[in-house]
Formats: C-alpha cells, structure tokens, sequence
C-alpha cells in the first residue's frame, strides 16, 4: 500500500483546521435580523410584501384529492374586506396577523387557543375554527385550492380570499 501523499505541511492543515472550527463554530446574525440602519417599518413592509405573496400564490387541484374533507380555519379579516364592518385593520396588518397565528400553531400552540385569540369569524372559537366536511363548491376557489392540497393534519400557509386571510388546518 502506498503512503498517503501531502501536498502542504501538516503545520497549514493544522492552522486550517483551527480557522475552519473557529470560523463554523461563531456567532452568526440571526437569519432575519435586519442590516444595520434598516427601520422596523421596512421590515415590517418586506414581511407584509411577502406574506401578501404567499396569501395569493397560485394552488392547483390535485388529480387525487378526495371530494370531501374536514377543515378548521382561522380567518383575520381587514378594513374593506366582505363582511368586515367595522374592521380597521389594513390589508397588511391582517396578513401579518394570520401569519403570527400560524407561526404560534407550528411552534407548538393549540389551535383551539389561536382560533380564539386571531379569528374574527363569528361563532369560531366555540367550534375551533371547524367548518365540519367541505366539498369543494362549499368554499371559496382559494381557500378550496388551498385546503385540498393538504395532507391529513397538515397546516397551510396563510391564505386569502374576499373575507380576509385564512390560516387552514385538514381534520379529515
């Protein structure tokens, strides 16, 4: 067998090991920090522009989605929105709303608990945000696209329809 051949001295493989282990193992900048100078209400824009992106990105049905399912939903609704009198909350502060709520629910709360604190839909949280089984044609096209393209016991991302902003949890 033949002896492993180096092409630098063990001294430098040495030192860029160390510079490597130091440099993976210190402190990065949180993800979403903002760069420095950057004000909270251009954060606050860039995350309302994205989450009103998400809210109305196409879906599409899916070839086997069955032609009933259970759903429970929390809807946030907004100053101009159907149904939404008395409602002063802008578009924006609305999809950053229902974003707080699914962001709570994928860390761990209940859905129960978020139904109760973000939904504006009367009568929600005594059912927990169900609407029982749905067919397609008993809801609105987006939140139909967005509540058949779940799998069972999957949570969507934020949703918007001509009420307001959705966040959709499959029961069935």
């Amino acid at each position: 067998m033949r002896p492993i051949e180096r092409s630098a001295p063990l001294g430098f493989l040495t030192f860029l090991g160390a510079a490597l282990t130091a440099a993976c193992s210190a402190p990065q900048a949180a993800p979403h920090a903002p760069p420095h100078g950057a004000a909270p209400a251009e954060e606050s824009a860039s995350s309302a522009a994205a989450c009103l992106a998400a809210a109305g990105a196409p879906r599409q049905a899916r070839p086997d989605e069955p032609p009933r399912i259970g759903v429970k939903h929390i809807l946030v609704r907004y100053a101009g929105a159907d149904r939404a009198e008395g409602t002063t909350r802008t578009r924006e502060e609305a999809c950053l709303r229902a974003m707080e709520a699914r962001d709570k629910i994928r860390g761990g709360a209940d859905f129960g608990e978020a139904v109760a604190q973000y939904s504006e839909e009367a009568g929600a949280a005594s059912r927990g945000g169900s609407l029982g089984t749905v067919e397609r044609a008993d809801v609105l096209p987006p939140f139909a696209d967005a509540a058949f393209e779940l799998e069972l016991q999957q949570l969507s991302d934020v949703v918007e329809t001509r009420y307001g902003f959705h966040v959709i949890f499959r029961t069935e």
